[in-house]
């Protein structure tokens, strides 16, 4: 999109002004870009999945919280998760040092921790990282009371550490500045999806069955045009 400015573009602007450069580095914005795919990259190995289960990515895990990492986590369901094994994925490793770290009971961080392999895979898409923060956004405003989001950064940057072999100053730079870009679109809409949501619950309260009819099946036309694969998760009944 035109007047979308893709993240790239951002790094620079993040960085302008503040005296900083990163040494060797040609051409910045793909630099980071890089050092970010590269840690993504770094746990798809045999050894960040086990023969015979699944084959999520680095930052996806084994698929289920809590997975085989050590440490604990409080769950959404108010279940810890404990292991001794070493962790050897992000999200196990994530789990591991929140524990650590006093965050084990910061439910919120499961959400963030679920919605991460989306937002970094679609790091360069700007138009669906601004979706994936939106949608994290949505999730996060179930949640009552303040949320420090510069915890997850603490852990996430604490993990990476732990899992990148070759971790540097531009792995650092790149991914406190994907981190930033983050928790600024999720700071922009905190407090917007209830009041959103307490606006939409009255309109709708105000029309009539016909009316509602008429919304119900122009919101579906226009969603499965949009995106066609969505019908695909929608049961027909007979």
């Amino acid at each position: 999109r035109a007047n979308n400015k893709s993240l790239e573009d951002e790094v620079l602007d993040d960085t302008e002004g503040e005296g900083e450069e990163l040494e060797g580095q040609d051409g910045g914005d793909n630099a980071l870009l890089a050092a970010v795919a590269e840690a993504n990259a770094a746990g798809q190995d045999g050894k960040a999945n086990k023969a015979g289960k699944n084959k999520a990515s680095f930052f996806a895990g084994n698929g289920a919280a809590g997975g085989e990492g050590a440490g604990s986590m409080m769950g959404a369901d108010g279940k810890d998760f404990k292991n001794t094994s070493v962790p050897k994925n992000y999200q196990d490793m994530f789990l591991f040092n929140a524990a650590v770290m006093g965050f084990g009971s910061r439910v919120w961080m499961q959400e963030v921790l679920a919605a991460w392999d989306n937002i970094v895979s679609n790091a360069s898409n700007s138009y669906r990282f601004a979706e994936e923060c939106d949608v994290l956004a949505l999730r996060l405003a179930r949640f009552k009371g303040a949320i420090a989001l510069s915890e997850y950064k603490s852990v996430m940057l604490a993990s990476l550490r732990s899992l990148v072999k070759d971790w540097g100053s531009l792995h650092e730079v790149s991914w406190a500045w994907l981190w930033e870009n983050v928790e600024r679109k999720l700071k922009t809409l905190a407090g917007k999806p209830l009041k959103q949501e307490a606006a939409l619950s009255a309109f709708l309260a105000s029309l009539d069955e016909d009316a509602l009819l008429f919304v119900r099946r122009e919101v579906y036309t226009k969603f499965f045009a949009i995106a066609p694969n969505g019908q695909d998760y929608f049961k027909q009944s007979t």
